[in-house]
């Protein structure tokens, strides 16, 4: 397994506590049970929508993926340079490659309900983006470069300094725009 690819051993470790199979866990999160092998053993790096219907199935809030040691004060990153990183695929077309560079900025933090993530968006050449919906809601603050986000039938552009808050359950896709990576922060909320 990848080094950069930890969370599979969570989602399986959290399974097994559960005393789920993976057929269980296929049916009851709408992914193939190929899907929740793959990311499992690390050959796959997820994108952001099945992770959020896994942990909500296995009853856990998305950064329990991300927890090592469970805080009960404050958690502080300085300069936004967090050691905990996940890198998803954002696009179930390329699942090999990252799309998406979250460095969580809470990690540890028990009983929170926020996911507060510094994100690397980077270039994916493509015309066509796949919307994706779950529960909950997201705010997204541009630090460098553009991003575009397609929601339900409409489209946001975005540069630094611009933000946009919306309800996750609408369709949606987030990516970078131009001729540029671009870094974003982003609160995310989902209930579990």
């Amino acid at each position: 397994m990848s080094e950069e690819n930890q969370l599979g051993t969570k989602i399986q470790q959290i399974r097994e506590n559960h005393k789920m199979t993976v057929e269980q866990l296929a049916e009851k999160s709408q992914c193939s049970k190929k899907v929740i092998e793959s990311i499992e053993s690390g050959d796959l790096i997820p994108s952001l929508t099945p992770l959020i219907r896994i942990a909500k199935v296995l009853d856990v809030r998305l950064g329990t993926f991300l927890d090592d040691a469970p805080q009960i004060g404050p958690v502080m990153v300085k300069s936004g340079k967090s050691e905990q990183v996940i890198h998803f695929s954002g696009k179930e077309d390329h699942p090999d490659t990252s799309a998406l560079d979250f460095y969580a900025l809470a990690s540890g933090k028990t009983d929170r309900h926020m996911e507060p993530f510094i994100i690397d968006v980077h270039l994916h050449e493509t015309e066509e983006y796949k919307l994706a919906s779950h529960e909950g809601e997201e705010f997204i603050y541009v630090m460098e470069g553009q991003i575009e986000i397609l929601y339900g039938q409409e489209r946001y552009l975005l540069s630094k300094g611009d933000s946009i808050y919306y309800d996750s359950i609408v369709p949606h896709d987030l990516h970078a725009y131009g001729d540029k990576d671009s870094k974003i922060l982003a609160v995310v909320y989902t209930p579990f």
